[in-house]
């Protein structure tokens, strides 16, 4: 494969401890029975996904050979513990594992050896590759541990001093904001930086003119649909979102609670009054599609958020982020860790056509099955995209525990329709 263009390696070595240390940081409370914790579907036995995010690194920068034949690793038997391509999620609760501190140890020892060969092969570009592969996969799994914590009912990792807060802005964004369309490209540009295989190439669509609403679905806009009795009136429901609401027999979110007839929000190990000016989360793809057909809207299409997150006001050219080429930053988009903001806050962060917090707080379902690109090649990690296409539907924007480096407007999330676990919300169009 092309390779990107060579990094500086103090900023790839930095990355790479400032991942594992994030990682560590959610994890660090984390002993006896919920090392392993419940076997669900929906999430890992910490104890594996640490050691498994320990073999990624060491397999693809270490272990890794041309000939596909992959060196020994340092920890005997890691292949039949760890490789998520051939051990089944449902073994994983069941399995010879090392303990907690042979487990890190092995992380460190792994880091180490990394770090230590990235110093010695600084111009490698294969090697820098793997390192800002196995980054971002630490990454996405500090995130998959993140909203684990939630689902499990532990502490907040992040606590409340840490939240980005509810204020709205003094600018409030509000209606829809209104996009010509027109030819425009889709997908990554070949600009010499690193991109997963999904997003790969930018290749030109067409985009009907549409309204896109400025913010995402707020908690007070959810609830006039549940309060009306939304999950309980087929009408609004697909076949398989009924068939989803009658099996879990939910009539609202599944982490809010009504007391005294005022709505309850669960958050980590607490309870909380809802608030009314944060994204509705916590719902998955069946539930944005129903709450749209109660407001007479939809779920807008991938090509629509991209188009609305990258595009300059004239229509013509591509931001790198909704603001443009700037790097992320707290005025501008609420990640790393944080709780959720208003939907509207930070209009610093504003498209050119006005929509805000398209990056940061919540992911953001669309109406598009995840499939591959016109052209698509897989990367080395043939695992990472082409198992999932056409099953998993796609998202967009990252959430306040995604981290700045893994977003920009062409990266593509995906999940389950069904899936109400993760940090997602919506943000809905206009019917013409």
């Amino acid at each position: 494969m092309k390779f990107p263009a060579l990094t500086d390696p103090t900023v790839l070595a930095a990355d790479l401890r400032a991942a594992r240390a994030r990682a560590n940081h959610i994890t660090a409370d984390l002993d006896g029975e919920r090392l392993l914790g419940p076997s669900l579907a929906i999430v890992n036995p910490p104890l594996w996904e640490i050691g498994h995010v320990a073999w990624f690194h060491e397999f693809w920068c270490l272990r890794h050979r041309q000939d596909n034949e992959p060196a020994p690793s340092i920890q005997p038997g890691a292949d039949t513990l760890y490789d998520s391509a051939k051990v089944a999620h449902d073994t994983r609760w069941h399995l010879p594992l090392p303990d907690l501190r042979q487990t890190r140890d092995y992380a460190a020892d792994v880091l180490e050896r990394v770090l230590h060969r990235l110093e010695r092969e600084a111009e490698n570009p294969a090697l820098q590759y793997f390192v800002r592969l196995a980054t971002l996969h630490e990454d996405m799994h500090a995130e998959a541990f993140h909203y684990t914590r939630q689902t499990l009912g532990y502490a907040d990792p992040f606590p409340v001093e840490n939240s980005a807060g509810t204020t709205p802005a003094s600018t409030p964004a509000r209606g829809d904001a209104e996009f010509t369309g027109g030819r425009c490209t889709l997908g990554a540009m070949d600009d010499g930086r690193f991109v997963f295989d999904n997003e790969k190439w930018a290749h030109e669509i067409e985009v009907a003119p549409f309204r896109m609403a400025r913010t995402a679905v707020s908690n007070a806009d959810y609830r006039a649909f549940v309060d009306a009795g939304g999950y309980a009136q087929r009408a609004w429901w697909s076949e398989a979102g009924w068939a989803w609401r009658t099996q879990t027999g939910l009539d609202a979110p599944h982490r809010w609670l009504r007391q005294n007839k005022t709505w309850h929000l669960h958050w980590f190990d607490q309870t909380l009054p809802l608030p009314d000016d944060q994204p509705i989360m916590h719902v998955n793809w069946h539930e944005a599609q129903a709450y749209c057909r109660f407001a007479n809207r939809r779920l807008p299409a991938a090509a629509e958020w991209e188009f609305a997150a990258a595009n300059e006001s004239a229509g013509t050219g591509n931001r790198h982020y909704p603001w443009g080429a700037a790097s992320p930053s707290a005025a501008r988009a609420n990640l790393e860790g944080r709780g959720p903001a208003a939907v509207d806050a930070l209009p610093d962060g504003d498209s050119a056509g006005g929509c805000r917090q398209l990056i940061g707080n919540v992911w953001e379902w669309t109406a598009d099955v995840f499939n591959p690109y016109p052209g698509f090649v897989a990367d080395p990690y043939q695992e990472y995209s082409q198992p999932w296409f056409g099953t998993h539907m796609e998202l967009r924007g990252g959430s306040f525990a995604t981290p700045r480096r893994l977003i920009r407007n062409t990266w593509r999330n995906f999940y389950m329709p069904e899936r109400n676990d993760i940090f997602a919300g919506f943000r809905s169009c206009a019917i013409d």
